[in-house]
C-alpha cells in the first residue's frame, strides 16, 4: 500500500536529504504531563495581577487544552503533508531519540500526580495567592486536568505496549496505572487488533450507536475480554489465572500500589479525586475508540472468516498538531497494518477514510449524537457507495436504518 499525503514531496527528495520536520516538535507531546505546572504558574500570575475571579479557570487547563486549544490549532495549521520515504524507514525506526520522547512522559506524569494530590489536600496555598485551600470546584477542575493527562497517557502506553522490548511493555503498564486501565494492555493488543471493525469488537463503534451507549459497552466488554484472553493464555501454560503472572492482575496491582502510596502520603481524601481523574481519563480513550472505527466493517469471505484488516477499516486524520500530541495515532490505518511500527514512521495510506478534522475536534463532537450523526453518517455511507448492508450497524437500529437508507 503506498503513501498518500506528501508522497510526491518525499519521492522527489533524496534519502540522504530527507529530514523529519517534526523531530523536535515531538517534545510537545510532553505538554500534557506538564500542563499542571503551567496551570499553577497561570493561577499565581493571575492572582498577582488581582484577577482572582478568573484565576481558578486554569485548574481546568486539561479540558481547555483538549476541547479548545488543540482543535483551534488543528484548524490553523491544517494537515501534516509529510511521509517518510521507504529508504529512511529503518534508520528512523532505530533512532532512539523518538522513544526517549515517550519515556520522558512517565516521570513527568507521576510528578504531576503527586503535585495534584498536594494541591487537593493543602489547607494553605497562600504562596499561590489563595486564601486557604482550593474550592471544591477548583479541585474537580484539577481532577479533570489530571485525568486529561491520564487519557493522553493511555495513548503513550499504547505506543509503548505494542513494542517487543520488555522494558517498554512494563513502562506501558506503569503509565496505565494512573487511570486504573491496565487491562487495556492486554485487550488492545490481543483483542482489538484481532477483531477490529467487526461486531464482535467492543472497541469498534457501530453505525447509529451513540457515544453514550458505546461507552459502557466498550468499557465492560474490553475488561471482560482482557480477562478471558489472559486466562486462556495461562490455562495453556497450565497455570491458574489468579497469579501475578496474569498481566491483567499485575497491571491492576500497579494502580493499587500507586493510589495506595498517594493516599498514605497525602491522606485518604485524595481518593475521590483519583477516581474522578481515572474515569475522565479512560473516557477520553473510549471517545477516541469510538471515532476510530465508527460504522466500518470487515466483510466476510467465502470461507465465512472476516477479510484481512486494511486501510479502509480505520478513520484517519493527518492534522499535524493532534498528530504530534498523540504520537501519530491519527495515522490509524498504518498502525493497524503495522502494529509494532514506531510512531515516527507511521504514514498516511491510500484508501483510508478521513475525518473532517483532527481527533481533538471530533472528541467534543462525539458527545452530541445528533451533531455526530449529521457529520459522520453520510461519510460512512459514502465510504461504502451508499450500500448500508456493508456497514457495521447497531443491532437495535438495524431494521430502521436498513429501511431508512434502503438495502441494496
Amino acid at each position: 500500500m503506498t503513501s498518500r499525503i506528501g508522497a510526491s514531496e518525499d519521492a522527489a527528495t533524496a534519502p540522504g536529504q530527507w529530514r523529519d520536520r517534526k523531530r523536535y516538535l515531538w517534545l510537545l507531546g510532553l505538554v500534557a504531563p506538564t500542563a499542571l505546572l503551567v496551570a499553577v504558574a497561570l493561577v499565581w500570575g493571575f492572582n498577582q495581577l488581582g484577577w482572582q475571579a478568573v484565576a481558578p479557570v486554569w485548574w481546568w487547563i486539561g479540558p481547555i487544552l483538549i476541547y479548545v486549544l488543540l482543535p483551534t490549532l488543528d484548524l490553523f495549521f491544517g494537515p501534516d503533508g509529510q511521509n517518510p520515504p521507504e529508504e529512511v524507514m529503518e534508520q528512523l525506526e532505530n533512532d532512539k531519540y523518538y522513544r526517549y520522547c515517550t519515556y520522558a512522559y512517565i516521570p513527568l506524569q507521576l510528578l504531576s500526580m503527586a503535585f495534584a494530590c498536594y494541591l487537593w489536600t493543602a489547607s494553605d496555598l497562600s504562596w499561590l495567592g489563595i486564601d486557604g485551600g482550593l474550592s471544591t470546584l477548583s479541585k474537580i477542575g484539577l481532577a479533570f486536568s489530571v485525568g486529561a493527562m491520564g487519557g493522553v497517557g493511555i495513548n503513550t502506553a499504547h505506543e509503548l505496549g505494542h513494542k517487543k522490548d520488555s522494558l517498554e511493555r512494563w513502562l506501558s503498564k506503569i503509565t496505565l496505572a494512573q487511570t486504573a486501565y491496565g487491562h487495556f494492555y492486554i485487550e488492545h493488543n490481543r483483542g482489538h487488533h484481532v477483531r477490529v471493525a467487526t461486531p464482535e469488537d467492543p472497541a469498534s463503534a457501530r453505525f447509529g450507536e451513540t457515544f453514550w451507549s458505546f461507552l459502557p459497552r466498550s468499557v465492560w466488554g474490553s475488561l471482560r475480554s482482557s480477562w478471558e484472553l489472559e486466562s486462556a493464555r495461562l490455562r495453556r501454560l497450565e497455570k491458574s489465572p489468579w497469579t501475578l503472572h496474569n498481566d491483567v492482575l499485575n497491571a491492576w496491582l500497579m494502580t493499587v500500589v500507586l493510589w495506595g502510596a498517594l493516599a498514605a502520603v497525602f491522606g485518604p481524601s485524595v481518593l475521590p479525586y483519583l477516581v474522578i481523574q481515572a474515569v475522565y481519563g479512560f473516557t477520553l480513550l473510549e471517545t477516541v475508540n469510538y471515532l476510530e472505527h465508527y460504522g466500518l466493517l470487515r466483510q466476510r469471505t467465502a470461507t465465512g472468516r472476516y477479510e484481512r484488516c486494511t486501510p479502509v477499516h480505520s478513520w484517519n486524520s493527518d492534522h499535524i498538531v493532534t498528530n504530534i500530541f498523540l504520537y501519530h495515532l491519527q495515522r490509524h490505518s498504518d498502525h493497524h497494518a503495522n502494529p509494532t511500527r514506531r510512531y515516527q514512521t507511521l504514514r498516511s495510506m491510500d484508501g483510508a477514510p478521513n475525518l473532517p478534522s483532527g481527533y481533538a475536534s471530533m472528541i467534543g463532537l462525539a458527545y452530541f449524537p445528533p451533531l455526530w450523526r449529521r457529520v459522520m453518517d453520510h461519510r460512512v455511507l459514502d465510504h461504502y457507495d451508499g450500500d448500508i448492508t456493508r456497514v457495521n450497524i447497531q443491532p437495535s437500529k438495524r431494521q430502521r436504518l436498513l429501511a431508512q437508507y434502503g438495502a441494496r
